[in-house]
């Protein structure tokens, strides 16, 4: 096996030659493949470690492509790569690693030094600041190896934007309470501006987890304070018509003042302004592609301290060196431990503890090496929107709704290159939208939100058309200005166990509104890039869907819009409604206040419980809708 993945990771990066006259930082870039830099060895060594589902499917790419393969020459091998991942979504899947692995590694991995080699040559500065000697201010639960007991009256599984809320709340009406979080705790001092890494500490999987037919990348966090401490701060509230749905549905006074006094409550607690918003470069060419077709924009809400600076925000997703991002590590979990609540980082939740109908505590594995059982008669799952329902589902408790009715807000990335350096990577991630095409597909559409650059994410994942073209474009990422459609799901995926009883996550582009979804987005964004000068735009299809100015504009839309439906590639930073409140078991986990409809005691409190996708992105929906549940826990009591 290995001998034919080394040659498939040689057949993305092989050694080239350079352009004539290149520098001697573009020589190596060419020249350097993933042959001569070990990455080949790398990422054989580390498909064992893929989830069951990818090391399946790699498995099965290794036996279709033959031993044979390693000894054909390179354009043999790139076209036999071609076939073969249009031979089934699952041989496709593994193609899509394989590359992703190999080409993010090239341009994105860090040596000793925290530089990549490439940089040079893409004129990519890499960290712009070294990481301060920033103290944790959370105490640590520290357990020893074997097997420990301890108890609470309220045990939190995750803490994030839901989990630390209700943390803080049950500690501060006096209950005891135990924060259980599966990843570790990681701050100022950790973060070193590199994006390879803060995926590799602070993302689920490593930034690397793929739905079943490999069309929906999932991104999600995973460390103490979750999301809130790699997202890129946007606040937006719940739309109104969002929360008459979900009050229609059980969640009674949802569309009224009491929710208003929740999402006060939070808007104020994480510090949320307009005052620290700057737009980038990128942000800028995006407000000139939107106004030039007729659509507004507005000024990000954001929760950042006012004197933050922004030209060092093009890191937020891998941690705010600055310490300005108001995550639930600065507010709501040291709310938490100020009352009396304990945390304990490393901690895996096996399955929650029943006994006659009610929640008896947990049993988890921390640092794996620790059983520990914990004693509590009110567990509150807020593990995020994909580790929730495999509590639940690992625990047998839930119904049948438990890990259905996932929705991702599908993202569909296009990117522009331009005559003048964007530098993308410079400045504020996030910092307009426009919601003009929010309701443009039978009720439903897309906000228009710029984004993150990084040279790791654009290696992986730009379409593949042969080794020299990879490395060609990658030279054009200064120029680069990327923006996404974020979708509001009409279709609905699913969250089940695989083989080794983790969370996977079943997801295709198979509901019909959201297919012509993706196509406005794609074209319209495709429109804006063109009007605000573009040169080139390109898409992250399968395929390579391209435009190039002076060929036909309306050939490539028409392109685009006729592009097959297994072709499109979207991302999720937003995975929810897999534990859903609602009035109905047979359709929702838990009740109106968060409360599952067949175990007393088991609380949801985190991105899982809205009712459907809110449509814009969810982190004070979520936050809000966890005041809300936190004011009903502690009246149990």
């Amino acid at each position: 096996m290995e001998t034919v993945i080394r040659a498939v990771c040689d057949t993305f990066a092989p050694s080239l030659s350079a352009p004539e006259g290149a520098d001697e930082a573009t020589v190596a870039f060419y020249r350097d493949g993933a042959a001569a830099r070990g990455i080949d060895v790398a990422v054989a060594g580390a498909v064992g470690g893929l989830d069951a589902l990818t090391r399946g499917a790699v498995a099965e790419l290794v036996e279709r492509l033959g031993y044979g393969f390693a000894q054909a020459d390179l354009d043999t091998r790139t076209a036999t790569l071609h076939a073969v991942a249009g031979e089934s979504m699952r041989l496709r899947l593994a193609v899509r690693q394989l590359k992703a692995m190999t080409l993010a590694t090239l341009v994105g991995a860090v040596d000793d030094t925290g530089t990549n080699p490439t940089w040079p040559a893409l004129g990519y500065p890499g960290p712009a600041t070294t990481p301060p000697p920033a103290p944790k201010t959370l105490p640590l639960v520290a357990l020893p190896p074997g097997s420990a007991e301890l108890d609470a009256d309220v045990v939190v599984i995750g803490s994030g934007a839901g989990g630390a809320i209700v943390a803080a709340r049950a500690a501060q009406a006096g209950k005891s309470v135990l924060v259980l979080e599966a990843a570790q705790y990681r701050n100022e001092a950790d973060f070193r501006q590199i994006d390879s890494l803060g995926a590799a500490t602070m993302f689920l999987r490593g930034g690397s987890l793929w739905s079943s037919s490999g069309q929906m990348g999932v991104l999600a966090g995973a460390t103490l304070g979750g999301g809130t401490v790699i997202n890129s701060m946007v606040c937006l509230r719940t739309p109104q018509h969002i929360r008459e749905l979900w009050a229609a549905s059980g969640l009674d006074g949802l569309d009224g003042p009491d929710f208003d006094k929740y999402t006060d409550m939070v808007w104020d607690r994480i510090g949320v302004n307009t005052d620290a918003t700057r737009y980038n470069a990128n942000t800028r060419a995006m407000i000139t592609g939107l106004a030039s077709l007729g659509h507004s924009h507005e000024r990000l809400p954001r929760n950042a301290a006012r004197d933050d600076d922004s030209e060092l925000c093009g890191y937020c997703n891998a941690g705010c060196q600055q310490g300005k991002k108001r995550t639930t590590l600065h507010t709501y979990l040291q709310d938490a431990v100020d009352a009396g609540a304990r945390i304990v980082v490393g901690a895996h939740v096996d399955k929650i503890v029943v006994e006659d109908g009610r929640a008896t505590g947990v049993l988890a594995t921390v640092d794996g090496s620790t059983s520990l059982s914990v004693s509590a008669r009110n567990v509150v799952v807020a593990a995020g929107g994909i580790e929730s329902p495999a509590v639940l589902l690992r625990s047998g408790i839930g119904g049948p709704a438990a890990g259905k009715n996932l929705t991702l807000h599908p993202a569909w990335i296009v990117t522009g290159v331009y005559e003048e350096p964007i530098e993308a990577w410079h400045g504020q991630i996030q910092s307009a939208v426009s919601f003009d095409l929010t309701r443009v597909v039978d009720g439903g559409g897309f906000l228009v939100e710029s984004l993150a650059l990084n040279p790791g994410t654009w290696g992986g994942q730009s379409p593949f058309v042969d080794g020299r073209t990879t490395r060609d474009q990658l030279r054009k990422l200064p120029y680069f200005a990327t923006w996404h459609g974020v979708s509001h799901d009409h279709g609905r995926g699913e969250v089940y166990l695989d083989a080794d009883g983790r969370a996977a996550v079943h997801w295709n582009l198979d509901d019909d509104v959201d297919h012509r979804i993706a196509v406005r987005a794609h074209t319209e964004l495709a429109r804006m890039h063109r009007e605000a000068g573009a040169t080139e735009i390109f898409t992250f299809h399968w395929s390579d869907q391209r435009w190039k100015r002076g060929e036909d504009f309306d050939a490539y839309l028409a392109q685009l819009a006729d592009s097959p439906i297994d072709d499109h590639t979207a991302f999720s930073a937003h995975q929810m409604g897999s534990c859903r409140l609602g009035a109905d078991p047979a359709t929702s986990v838990a009740d109106g206040w968060g409360q599952l409809h067949d175990v007393a005691g088991v609380w949801i409190g985190d991105a899982s419980a809205l009712p459907t996708a809110p449509g814009v992105n969810p982190m004070i929906t979520i936050m809000a809708l966890a005041e809300r549940t936190a004011s009903a826990l502690v009246k149990t009591f």
